[in-house]
């Protein structure tokens, strides 16, 4: 029986494998979801970092690189999340996991190309965007966002223009600068993705620099990121499809706040 538990559960290419549509079509269009295949969750230090172990024997990403994290304490919460998962694994149910197989497989190789990929967001932060009305929702994103325009200024030597409405306003060039010397300092795959994941999730580069900076709680940095959802959940109600999709997002950024916390 071979060491790599995830091998065996990930099987070899073959046409097995392949997805089934008419299977598909017969399930409502469900994912099938893999069977549990272990009892115990635990994880052993190395020279990798903190590997995950199912059974007693070393896991591994999609990619077959070695499930580890860099500290304990994510290992921990990490184990914890396969340790919940039920007679099935569920994907879905796993965000952490999920998010360190990116770092490990996706981020790692190309730490400089993912960085490149949030430099747009320099140019872009929702936090220089604002309502010109109505009085309530303009105080309330002033609330959330001016201690993080502050906290930029003071931090990173970014100094962003407000406009009001979308129209576009050109941030200082010295603006964007400090900010992709931010994203490009960050030599960590694994906070390098949760910066990732935070800052599209927020659509905002300086609430995701605040969380991996320690500025920001995870809640206050969604609630920051939501302002306008917030708003207009409170004057119109809230949608049960949106809330849904919030939740779920949500629970993505709330993984990605953890691996910044604890990856370092």
């Amino acid at each position: 029986m071979s060491d790599d538990i995830t091998k065996d559960w990930l099987g070899e290419p073959s046409d097995a494998m392949r997805p089934d549509p008419m299977r598909a079509v017969r399930d409502h269009g469900k994912p099938v979801l893999p069977k549990r295949f272990y009892r115990e969750t635990g994880f052993r230090e190395g020279e990798g970092g903190f590997r995950l172990t199912l059974d007693g024997r070393p896991a591994n990403t999609p990619a077959r690189n070695p499930l580890a994290v860099p500290s304990r304490v994510l290992a921990e919460r990490l184990a914890a999340e396969w340790a919940a998962q039920g007679a099935n694994i569920d994907p879905s149910a796993m965000p952490l996991t999920r998010l360190i197989n990116t770092a490990v497989d996706g981020v790692a190789p190309r730490m400089g190309a993912v960085a490149e990929d949030l430099w747009p967001y320099a140019g872009t932060d929702l936090v220089a965007y604002r309502a010109a009305s109505p009085e309530r929702l303009v105080a309330a994103q002033a609330a959330a966002w001016d201690p993080v325009l502050d906290w930029a200024r003071e931090a990173l030597g970014a100094r962003l223009i407000l406009s009001e409405g979308v129209i576009h306003v050109e941030q200082p060039e010295a603006t964007v600068a400090a900010l992709r010397r931010a994203v490009s300092a960050i030599d960590d795959p694994f906070r390098l993705a949760a910066l990732h994941t935070l800052t599209t999730l927020s659509g905002s580069l300086l609430i995701a620099l605040a969380v991996l900076r320690g500025r920001l709680t995870a809640d206050e940095a969604w609630d920051a990121a939501h302002v306008d959802e917030t708003y207009q959940a409170a004057v119109w109600g809230a949608d049960a499809d949106a809330e849904a999709r919030l939740a779920h997002r949500r629970r993505e950024f709330e993984a990605a706040a953890q691996v910044a916390a604890l990856a370092g």
